[in-house]
């Protein structure tokens, strides 16, 4: 018996992601960016990356993954925990007159939690692992108000499976969209086979690997039952609703172990369209396992633009503060992989309905240093890095593992970093560029 359960804890530190084993490393600072601790992150000319908080001890978030600004300059982030039920937490961070972080957890004992947003009757909202949930933050006991909008949602656990984090958007009449990530990596058996119905299609498709719409009822209810939007993606944490009403998604490709291939995607998201998983992926490329003829590639929907392989977006923000107006109205997004092209924060350009701006082919850059082509007629997103020197630099800074996206009242953009468990903030240089 201890040598099966040795074996199970094994393989259940191999499968755990690297952000799941704690921090990496420490973040040095040098000098002040706009009021905070400047870090040593090589940026962009005229952007530097200020260190808010970093944890050491039992105070604060373990994982810090979402990240939501309230009133008075107070922020909402939802903690992880760890990649077991039960472990995660939702905290308030507070400042002291001097800018010292304080932290108060407001809610334990949670499976999972993710995304935090306001919804269209100014409530908060939270994605767990297997449900939606609402909670006041400005309460006495905010945990005695705790309550679960949409529950019973698939409960993927991550050794199980490979998806097991919900999120969510808000449509622009108040309907919850839904992630349901993919349950297994490409839906083949161990020998690498299609595991397919008798129809040809993956046999783990059924109710997974979609974003689902629930009707919004008003006063803060949604119907449990929900439709299908969209289907064929294999991980949808990354979602975004521009103003015009556009829907994109930024999709996690699947794990082969080529440094080089799959390449992650982001998509325009329609109602019942179909995206690949787990048939295709780049632009019409079968996956391994799975024929030309059970693909059908040609009859999917491509993604818009193609991200660098393993990049890892896990949230998309269209930038509208005031400290960046060269940014108002480009798609942010956070790439977390641990590869050589993740740990970077991205601009990227867009048209007026929010779809990205692509240029064909180009490049995209690696760590420690270079740059590697996209597939020749590939469209690849036009835009600008924003942490071009975020890698590992002994004893000065580990490799950014960006989550979530937010923007302050003051058009900084704050983001968390749950591998290195830490909030940053991106703010202007007083240097020149």
């Amino acid at each position: 018996m201890k040598t099966v359960r040795l074996l199970a804890l094994l393989s259940l530190l191999l499968a755990t992601p690297v952000s799941a084993r704690g921090a990496q490393g420490a973040y040095a600072t040098d000098g002040d960016c706009d009021g905070r601790p400047m870090t040593t992150v090589r940026m962009t000319p005229g952007y530097c990356l200020g260190l808010v908080w970093q944890g050491a001890g039992a105070e604060g978030p373990r994982m810090p993954r979402g990240l939501l600004a309230l009133s008075n300059g107070d922020w909402l982030v939802t903690d992880l925990g760890n990649w077991y039920p039960g472990n995660g937490a939702i905290w308030r961070l507070s400042f002291d007159p001097d800018s010292a972080p304080r932290w108060r957890r407001l809610a334990q004992g949670l499976n999972m939690p993710h995304t935090a947003a306001r919804g269209p009757d100014g409530r908060i909202y939270v994605s767990e692992m297997n449900r939606i949930l609402t909670m006041d933050p400005d309460a006495a006991d905010p945990a005695a108000t705790v309550r679960t909008v949409i529950g019973d949602l698939p409960d993927n656990r991550l050794h199980a499976n490979r998806h097991p984090l919900s999120s969510f958007v808000f449509d622009a009449n108040g309907d919850l969209l839904v992630n349901v990530g993919a349950p297994s990596d490409r839906c083949v058996d161990a020998r690498g086979r299609a595991r397919a119905n008798a129809s040809g299609a993956c046999i783990d498709s059924a109710a997974t690997a979609q974003v689902r719409r629930h009707a919004y009822l008003g006063n803060g209810r949604w119907a449990e039952d929900s439709t299908v939007f969209a289907s064929g993606l294999r991980n949808s944490i990354a979602l975004v609703r521009h103003p015009s009403g556009t829907i994109l998604q930024g999709e996690n490709s699947v794990d082969l172990t080529t440094p080089d291939h799959p390449y992650d995607e982001i998509n325009v998201l329609r109602q019942g369209g179909h995206y690949g998983w787990p048939y295709c992926v780049d632009l019409a490329t079968p996956l391994p396992g799975w024929s030309a003829g059970q693909a059908r590639c040609s009859q999917r929907d491509r993604p818009v633009a193609l991200l660098p392989p393993h990049a890892a977006p896990l949230d998309l923000l269209y930038y509208d503060g005031a400290m960046f107006p060269e940014l108002r109205g480009r798609l942010l997004m956070s790439w977390h992989g641990y590869r050589r092209a993740g740990g970077r924060i991205v601009a990227g350009e867009t048209d007026g309905e929010g779809r990205p701006l692509t240029d064909i082919g180009g490049r995209y850059a690696i760590y420690p240093r270079g740059a590697l082509p996209y597939p020749a007629g590939a469209p690849s997103l036009r835009g600008k890095v924003l942490t071009p020197g975020w890698d590992t630099v002994a004893g000065r800074q580990p490799r950014g593992a960006p989550v979530a996206l937010a923007v302050a009242a003051d058009g900084s953009i704050w983001v968390t970093d749950d591998r290195n468990r830490a909030i940053l903030r991106i703010a202007r240089s007083d240097k020149t560029p």
